[in-house]
């Protein structure tokens, strides 16, 4: 029956589709413009509309007639995400420099929801240690406390978020995850970019045997799936280090940054490539400048547009990678909090979801942290890619 509704419902926007493009062609619009727009408008355009307004109006009837819980929480976090990025805007556009007025009123909503996004990131994991209310590590007698802090549904009013299995207050590691997970994902990117920068722009310099033993063992590293290969090595390195947490720590943030290096490395030498048969290369060559300096002086300045697009999209893997291996238990190891790791602890609580919502949103907590981020720098990556390209909207 769900099965005939859906074909019923898709036949009936395509024929409303083609209903609208056909009366809009027929009505003389008091603007030339809405003629001509209607004139040339595709079929599918046409369905694309009736689409959109389907979509809203299924949303507003889930929202106001059903009221889904978590339908309805994630419209409101998605018109709030919304609003805070069209006043961030808005402020940016009348308060600071020159430059930065200039650089806001060509950016579009989700640019600054991105930036903005990040900014309260770095601010979590910066002063992590003065916003959190507890310790990460610090364990309470009250074990399992429900969220919303109602002692007669099983909360406690010092925590908000309620506690572990082990009593630890889940806000206050909620807060630190952005400190652990951020930041270490943070600098094994910017070590990832150092290896992949140097090697691919020493392949694209110099070239003959070192482009070739560079390029072929990259070749061999990225033969093999990224996230089986770093699950294999961390299992070896959780051997070698035994219980040294330090140690693991160590070893995870060197074989993801060596890993996602061979990404850097390509774009890096590529770019390269078209850079170093500029005349202000082979001129200063001829003053005599070092290695170093054409490097790091010539060729990092004018290929710092991909590259800072890279940076974006390489940290959201990187994220992720470190992520995934927490959650599997040899990523970032306990007493420290980090998000991947909360949600392999707290996913049995989505089994609360039918008498107490608020309880199995616990895991979606770090899940949504994880993926608002992820999605907030592909927002900055996006604009910088659409601005760097020199295209206008």
């Amino acid at each position: 029956m769900i099965l005939v509704y859906l074909i019923i419902s898709i036949a009936g926007i395509f024929a409303l589709g083609w209903l609208f493009r056909w009366t809009g062609q027929k009505i003389n619009w008091p603007k030339d413009e809405w003629n001509i727009y209607f004139r040339d408008m595709s079929y599918l355009v046409g369905v694309g509309f009736i689409f959109a307004v389907a979509l809203i109006l299924f949303t507003l009837y889930v929202y106001f007639i059903l009221q889904i819980k978590f339908f309805v929480w994630g419209v409101q976090l998605l018109v709030i995400c919304g609003l805070s990025g069209y006043i961030f805007r808005f402020l940016g556009r009348r308060i600071g420099t020159e430059g930065s007025r200039k650089l806001f009123r060509s950016m579009p909503v989700t640019a600054a929801f991105g930036i903005l996004t990040v900014i309260l990131y770095a601010l979590l994991a910066i002063f992590a240690d003065f916003i959190a209310p507890y310790e990460q590590d610090e364990i309470f007698e009250v074990i399992n406390a429900l969220p919303g802090g109602n002692p007669d549904l099983g909360g406690d009013p010092r925590f908000i978020l309620g506690t572990d299995q082990l009593g630890r207050d889940l806000l206050s590691r909620l807060i630190y995850g952005a400190q652990n997970t951020v930041g270490i994902a943070f600098a094994t990117t910017v070590f990832s970019f150092l290896i992949g920068i140097t090697g691919g722009f020493l392949a694209a310099t110099l070239g003959g045997w070192v482009d070739q033993a560079l390029s072929r063992a990259v070749d061999a590293l990225m033969a093999i799936p990224q996230l089986i290969f770093a699950l294999l090595l961390m299992t070896i390195a959780t051997a070698w280090a035994g219980s040294n947490k330090v140690m693991i720590m160590v070893y995870m943030v060197l074989i993801i940054a060596v890993l996602d290096s061979t990404r850097v490395y390509r774009l890096s030498r590529a770019v390269g490539l078209n850079i170093v048969v500029m005349d202000f290369i082979e001129a200063a060559k001829v003053r005599g400048e070092t290695l170093r300096y054409l490097l790091f002086r010539e060729i990092l300045p004018n290929a710092m547009a991909p590259l800072l697009a890279e940076f974006g999209l390489r940290f959201c893997f990187v994220f992720l990678t470190i992520s995934a291996l927490s959650f599997l238990g040899i990523g970032i190891q306990p007493p420290l909090a980090d998000w991947g790791t909360m949600v392999r602890d707290l996913a049995q609580f989505i089994n609360f979801a039918a008498f107490s919502p608020l309880t199995a949103t616990l895991p979606l907590l770090a899940a949504g942290a994880i993926a608002l981020l992820t999605v907030a720098v592909n927002f900055i990556v996006d604009w910088v890619l659409h601005k760097s390209s020199g295209l206008k909207s």
